[in-house]
């Protein structure tokens, strides 16, 4: 089992079985285990790790619950290293945020970093299929919406357009950062209800430099691109910040 690490002394110290998970997923990298591989039995990990059976069991639940590994019962069943699917990790880290009451601010300072960044390395990468469907994503939100729940499915779908670019990165860590601010935004979007009142200024501008991005991607035109997005980012930061001063303000005066 690897050495204990030096912790802070604020940092609670890890229950056993949790150790025990730690040293499981060390050695499953050190081994070079991929998602689908068997893990070795009960009594192979109690030697192995030097661990009582409830240990090793409730360590193996611990990995379960992270969604590390999967058990499978009956014949050919067993422990096998599961991939953690990008919805449940983005789920698990949304948790983490849910207390931290994140402003507008916070999330478009990252997306101005990054987004252009995105987009300049996208440029004449995408396929016909992917630029498409931009192309279509754009088309449910083509004209201003009639009413209230109509502007807010615009608003979720103008954000799908940045998830559909995120999970075309080649960079899996920038396009997963991506996605998961993408999330964060819909989520403050819906439940601070910031599509209200609806914003003609907002939509337009969106709209519009998406037009362009897509343009730009279709033409190869890193630079172009890079400049679209951050247009795009630093005009939808001022007027979401706007919807969030005016949500503010009617929280205050009801």
């Amino acid at each position: 089992m690897p050495p204990a690490t030096t912790r802070s002394k604020t940092e609670p110290k890890l229950s056993r079985p949790v150790q025990v998970a730690e040293a499981i997923k060390n050695w499953v990298v050190e081994q070079g285990l991929q998602a689908g591989d068997r893990l070795p039995g009960e009594a192979e990990l109690i030697e192995r790790f030097g661990m009582a059976k409830g240990t090793i069991r409730e360590a193996m639940r611990v990995l379960e619950a992270q969604g590390l590994i999967k058990t499978r019962t009956g014949p050919g069943g067993g422990s096998f290293v599961h991939e953690v699917s990008r919805q449940r990790a983005k789920a698990l880290l949304g948790n983490y945020f849910y207390f931290k009451n994140l402003t507008i601010g916070d999330i478009y300072q990252l997306r101005l970093t990054l987004e252009p960044e995105l987009a300049a390395t996208l440029a004449g990468k995408l396929s016909e299929e992917v630029l498409e469907q931009l192309e279509a994503n754009i088309a449910a939100y083509s004209e201003p919406a009639k009413t209230l729940n109509e502007e807010r499915e615009q608003h979720v779908a103008s954000l799908r357009f940045h998830a559909i670019l995120a999970a075309q990165a080649k960079n899996p860590l920038l396009g997963f950062v991506i996605d998961f601010m993408v999330n964060l935004l819909t989520d403050l979007t819906v439940y601070r209800r910031l599509y209200s009142p609806p914003n003609v200024e907002l939509w337009k501008q969106g709209r519009d430099h998406q037009r362009q991005l897509i343009t730009a991607l279709r033409d190869g035109e890193a630079e172009t691109a890079r400049s679209i997005m951050f247009d795009h980012m630093e005009t939808a930061w001022k007027l979401m910040r706007r919807q969030e001063v005016e949500m503010e303000s009617r929280f205050i005066s009801e």
